[in-house]
């Protein structure tokens, strides 16, 4: 099985599934250490996005 690795937002650290932290902590998992060290771009991005639709729908 690959590796599965989570960003913790606890610690600011990148884990791997053997070693992660509490569920409640966690992004992830990702494929590869590199997504989950970016995991917080994603996070925002998504966020920024679902913001800027629900605006336009508040516009219709």
């Amino acid at each position: 099985m690959a590796t599965q690795w989570f960003y913790d937002t606890s610690t600011g650290q990148v884990q791997e599934l053997e070693r992660k932290g509490q569920g409640k902590d966690l992004l992830g998992p990702y494929a590869t250490r590199e997504e989950a060290e970016h995991a917080l771009e994603k996070a925002r991005a998504r966020t920024e996005e679902n913001d800027r639709r629900d605006r336009e729908e508040d516009d219709w």
